[in-house]
């Protein structure tokens, strides 16, 4: 609110008369671009002068940005006129120097084999010591910059500790006698290529306008300098070549075939494509063959006439897996094939390989583009995947458990397409410790069939696989995971029942851990293969069928023949192996009893008298006679 002195001032005339006057005079000084020092002296009312003064500041700061702008594109045409590297970076410091107006400015090289940055130009340097001094990564203001690929500036270069100093660069700074410094990285897609600095021999703090116009200034040097060097790189390699519209055209081709191929890749998986759409699209972009092998080393997708597996088994592209640079993410080449590995969050997915073509710089650049794009499809598959095998788990460990009412367990299983009441077998899968939990549950699966259902309880990979056979199931699951991993599998069954379940799951569970203590693991076998020791294991000897399967044939031929063979091969084997001392126990002559074992030996096999087999007999004997009626 006005003042009654600040009301009779304003209502005399002659007052209103000046100030309108010093108003005008505001005005002239900003329309003709007055300094703001000059506004600010011009005597006016408060509110008049501090309007002025903001409008003159605004303008000012346009004014800068306008002259940055307009050096930054006359260094542009500058620099586009050079074509000699040297002649580049000279032009790059003489204009940095004259942008932020330092007392000189230099520009150092990154050297990749050494690891420091090195000296290359420099704009108002004085100090041949200076000129030649090479920055370690971290020394100094320029080794900060280079480590970090970060701007740094100081106001007084000697008091700074955020870097660390060193005699041979304090000595050539001091030998300059620079206090003031800015530096800024020069990068080009993430490249690191050198240092740009403005410094001054005087204290002076840089604004953040000047850190920034020097930032923009590096990236145009930069990228200047890495096409000037492609060029001349390429005049030098390329001397024959005198047509520079053709090279033009096809670096042209060249990013329209990679931006066509990106656009590809986002329309498949924007669409609900996946990794075998990626394959194939990666293939007729290409026009040769491509391939993608799994996390597992199986292959997941093929198009074209790619190279398959020898009749042994035998990987075609075990020699490019062990290239070094596989790991990297970038393409590797041997004999004509390609390989790129797919990895997410530093974890192997995968591997696509390709081939019957010569990639240029835009093709390996789609499938390394391929196989961005692969690993992102793959993560989303793990994840729906594990979600389901998630489910599963719970299911069998329900089912192994016996949780919930009997109709409860049938419905739960026949809603993911198993139905327990036809005969199955139950598989454990017990694998290597350094074998993943997850791993192994992929590999059953594959295994075993989408028929199966394979799940996890209390650490054991446990599979319900349709059929009769339990001993071939877990033979051949043990032998086709067995070629990327060794894992060892016991089978029980055949099962018909969801009551049966846990009884069978008891036995498997038995079983794979008496498979590994009898030295067998890495194999799949049932408890009833285990001999003798199948009937420890198992959760209902079958008694009859052990005597059965191993004393069968010579018990058929006494019954049919009125022979006594078994209590021959009995005599026998209590005579010590004795064929003499077993006739004085079976009152006939040493020749009979020759003539008995050689008719035994035909009925049992070359095998029976070696030791393994010949304590199998034994316990099948002791059982026989055990069974016999008192």
């Amino acid at each position: 609110m006005a003042t009654p002195s600040d009301t009779s001032q304003t209502a005399d005339p002659a007052v209103a008369t000046e100030h309108a006057q010093q108003v005008m005079h505001l005005l002239e000084l900003l329309a003709a671009d007055a300094p703001v020092a000059e506004v600010a002296a011009a005597p006016a009312p408060a509110e008049a002068r501090d309007l002025a003064l903001r409008i003159a500041s605004a303008r000012e700061v346009h004014q800068h940005r306008e002259a940055g702008l307009a050096a930054l594109l006359d260094t542009a045409r500058e620099l586009a006129t050079e074509s000699d590297p040297g002649s580049v970076l000279d032009a790059i410091v003489r204009r940095a120097r004259r942008l932020v107006g330092t007392d000189l400015a230099y520009l150092t090289l990154y050297d990749p084999e050494a690891g420091d940055t090195y000296m290359r130009a420099t704009d108002g340097s004085v100090s041949a010591a200076f000129q030649s001094v090479r920055l370690a990564l971290g020394a100094g203001l320029g080794g900060l910059v280079a480590s970090t690929h970060k701007p740094y500036w100081t106001a007084d270069y000697w008091s700074d500790e955020r870097f660390r100093h060193t005699e041979a660069i304090n000595s050539a700074v001091g030998e300059e006698g620079i206090i003031a410094i800015c530096g800024t990285p020069l990068i080009v897609e993430s490249h690191f290529v050198g240092v740009l600095f403005a410094a001054n021999r005087s204290s002076r703090p840089f604004t953040r306008e000047e850190v920034g116009l020097l930032g923009n200034l590096a990236t145009l040097a930069a990228v200047t300098l890495v096409q000037t060097r492609a060029l001349a790189d390429a005049e030098n390699a390329l001397a024959a070549l005198s047509d520079a519209h053709e090279t033009v055209r096809q670096y042209a081709e060249g990013v329209e075939k990679a931006a066509a191929a990106h656009d590809r890749f986002a329309s498949l998986v924007l669409g609900g494509g996946g990794v075998d759409d990626i394959t194939h699209a990666l293939a007729e972009l290409l026009g040769g063959w491509a391939v993608l092998v799994d996390e597992n080393g199986q292959r997941h997708s093929a198009a074209g006439p790619a190279p398959e597996p020898s009749p042994g088994g035998d990987d075609p592209f075990a020699s490019l897996n062990a290239l070094p640079g596989l790991g990297t993410g970038r393409l590797v080449e041997q004999d004509g094939v390609y390989a790129v590995a797919v990895t997410a969050a530093r974890e192997r997915l995968g591997t696509i390989y390709v081939g019957g073509l010569t990639l240029g710089d835009s093709d390996q650049r789609t499938v390394e583009r391929a196989g961005v794009v692969t690993a992102l499809v793959l993560l989303f598959e793990r994840q729906a995947a594990d979600a389901r095998q998630s489910a599963r788990n719970r299911l069998v460990s329900d089912l192994v458990s016996a949780r919930g009412s009997r109709e409860e367990r049938l419905t739960l299983a026949q809603t993911v397409g198993f139905d327990p009441q036809r005969p199955f077998c139950l598989l454990v899968l017990r694998g290597d410790e350094s074998a993943g939990h997850r791993a192994l549950l992929i590999s059953a699966s594959a295994a075993t069939g989408d028929a199966a259902l394979v799940g996890s309880h209390d650490g054991d990979v446990i599979a319900l696989v349709p059929g009769t056979d339990a001993d071939g199931l877990a033979r051949s699951a043990a032998a086709r995971i067995g070629k990327r991993t060794c894992v060892t599998v016991a089978g029980v069954g055949p099962v018909s029942d969801v009551d049966a379940i846990t009884e069978a799951y008891e036995e498997g569970h038995r079983t794979v851990g008496a498979l590994i203590a009898l030295g067998h693991r890495g194999k799949g076998a049932a408890a009833t293969q285990l001999g003798f020791a199948g009937l420890i294991v198992g959760s209902a000897p079958d008694v009859d069928e052990y005597v059965r399967r191993l004393l069968g044939p010579v018990v058929d031929y006494d019954e049919r023949r009125g022979t006594d063979l078994v209590g021959t091969l009995a005599a026998y084997f209590g005579a010590g192996g004795s064929p003499r001392h077993a006739a004085g126990t079976l009152h006939v002559h040493v020749n009979t009893v020759s003539q008995r074992l050689e008719r035994i030996t035909a009925l049992l096999g070359e095998t029976w008298q070696q030791p393994e087999h010949a304590l199998e007999l034994q316990i099948a004997l002791r059982l026989r006679a055990l069974q016999a009626p008192s």
